[in-house]
């Protein structure tokens, strides 16, 4: 079975990844049935936080994210039970065929994929894009800092040459000489 198959079959359930017993049972090829009797009968080996079974509630909203298919068969009253990675381990202890073998390493290796890919996400392209969305609002916010004291430092000294061209025509009044005329003159 495809890593990718086992992985969809993987579900965060109070706040823990499990897998449902009739999927565990398909894969391991044997019958629901046949493999809850034989936890039921080493129970010890199976805590609470190797295996639980569903509330309604809980299996109502997991039920509704795929079609009853072969599932059909199960009783509506039987609520499936769940394990977690360390209840799948302790499962191929009690099924000892060749496919359970083969199936609980499949297994094994999805709980650890998924468990990987929640502790280091891929950098995915959204991410990638929020990532350099934000490092262009920081540039863009320092060009506006920046922009805004060239723009103070360019108001000061326009300010300046204002004032020193009104002290210049000031003093062009005071002397009171009278210019010189410009261009050519005409012959009388």
């Amino acid at each position: 079975m495809e890593l990718a198959i086992i992985q969809s079959k993987i579900y965060d359930i109070r706040g823990v990844k499990v897998m449902l017993d009739f999927d565990l049972a398909e894969m391991y090829g044997v019958e629901t049935r046949v493999m809850n009797q034989a936890v039921k009968r080493n129970l010890k080996r199976f805590p609470e936080d190797f295996m639980f079974q569903l509330t309604e509630t809980e299996w109502k909203g997991i039920s509704s994210q795929f079609v009853m298919t072969s599932r059909a068969k199960r009783p509506k009253s039987a609520i499936p039970f769940v394990f977690t990675e360390q209840g799948v381990a302790m499962l191929s202890g009690l099924l000892n065929s060749d496919v359970a073998i083969e199936a609980n390493i499949r297994i094994m290796r999805a709980f650890v994929f998924v468990r990987n890919m929640l502790t280091n996400p891929p950098m995915d392209e959204l991410s990638e894009l929020k990532k350099e969305v934000r490092e262009l609002k920081e540039y863009m916010e320092e060009v506006f800092t920046d922009y805004n004291d060239i723009n103070e430092d360019t108001r000061m000294q326009l300010e300046l040459i204002n004032e020193s061209l009104a002290e210049l025509q000031a003093q062009k009044k005071l002397s009171g000489k009278p210019r010189n005329p410009i261009g050519f003159v005409k012959p009388r």
